[in-house]
């Protein structure tokens, strides 16, 4: 059983703030962390995305992104929306989405 993060609903999950190279470094450590899935920067300025894996993997994820991030992003809110669990992974890797 894995579980998912934005299945892709109405509210998508978010990152805002200043994003400078967040797409690469949110990739690098989803694949640091073996989850699946991807992010993308948005016309707004911020940065969305669909995490699956593993309940505890995601949840770290999650929290890098809401605490971490990029070394020159400034992470003013994050929302994380529209989780289920799913019976298998629809992803193959972690990539970001142009």
């Amino acid at each position: 059983t894995y579980w998912e993060q934005n299945p892709g609903g109405a509210t998508p999950s978010m990152v805002q703030g200043r994003a400078q190279k967040v797409c690469k470094y949110t990739e690098d450590q989803g694949r640091k962390l073996g989850v699946v899935g991807w992010v993308k920067n948005t016309a707004r300025g911020t940065v969305t995305g669909q995490v699956q894996g593993p309940k505890e993997k995601v949840e770290i994820m999650k929290n890098w992104l809401r605490s971490v991030g990029s070394p020159m992003s400034r992470i003013d809110r994050a929302v994380f929306s529209n989780e289920r669990e799913i019976p298998s992974l629809e992803f193959q890797s972690f990539t970001t989405k142009y």
